[in-house]
């Protein structure tokens, strides 16, 4: 799960998922039938706190070499003890799909972001909610953008369960060329506006192990005309 990335919730993630844990899913969703591969770290410090992800998709030939690199990384700064921190963050990565010769690469265009970082926690820490309005610029497309970003975590029953996940809306100018069933569209479609949402549900047999799923919710995204829907089947480990 991406971006769990403000101060305040340091003490929970020290004393519990110490900040870093490995997933590995299986996607079956429509058309993917891939097995996709997360790596968080989360790390408090007396500034602030820093967060980084990296995903592979491995989709490449029968041997089902990675296809799909991309990465997270942001800094934020905290505001003393206030709720509110400034954000700065990276985005970006590489992608190879078929062609008449083998396969294409190409990148993931380069993204930059800064903003204001706002969190919210129950006494506990077994809640939280964390919202974030940020600048957007994407190399090569918008030099001018924005996102809207919501992360969320849920616990329950002495923390066996948990519910987490986040949301973004960004603009961004796209062209579109197939249909959420994997069909190509007559005529490539222009959108403007990208949604992405990855919530998710693990039960924790162990601090460390985790069995679960994510369900990957997406509208304009990937080169998909409108609203696709891919659910995954997971497991997590937990470094602590």
């Amino acid at each position: 799960m991406k971006k769990i990335v403000f101060m305040f919730l340091a003490l929970y993630l020290m004393n519990t998922v110490n900040g870093q844990n490995f997933q590995v899913h299986y996607d079956f969703g429509k058309n993917r039938n891939y097995v996709t591969t997360t790596f968080e770290m989360f790390k408090p410090d007396n500034w602030g706190n820093s967060f980084i992800f990296v995903d592979f998709d491995y989709t490449m030939d029968k041997a089902k070499h990675p296809g799909m690199a991309y990465m997270e990384i942001a800094r934020c700064f905290s505001f003393g003890k206030s709720p509110f921190s400034f954000q700065v963050e990276y985005n970006g990565g590489l992608m190879a799909i078929p062609a008449e010769t083998g396969y294409s690469a190409f990148a993931i265009n380069n993204a930059y972001l800064s903003g204001l970082d706002y969190g919210w926690h129950s006494a506990d820490f077994t809640k939280f909610l964390n919202l974030k309005v940020l600048y957007k610029y994407i190399a090569g497309k918008n030099p001018a953008s924005f996102q809207l970003t919501g992360v969320w975590n849920l616990d329950f029953f002495n923390r066996k369960l948990s519910m987490n996940g986040f949301a973004d809306f960004w603009r961004e100018d796209n062209l579109n060329y197939t249909k959420p069933n994997g069909e190509n569209l007559s005529e490539p479609t222009e959108t403007r506006f990208v949604f992405m949402s990855e919530p998710q549900i693990w039960y924790n047999l162990t601090p460390q192990l985790s069995l679960g799923s994510e369900i990957e919710l997406t509208s304009n995204f990937g080169s998909v005309d409108g609203f696709k829907v891919c659910p995954t089947i997971g497991i997590k480990w937990t470094f602590q």
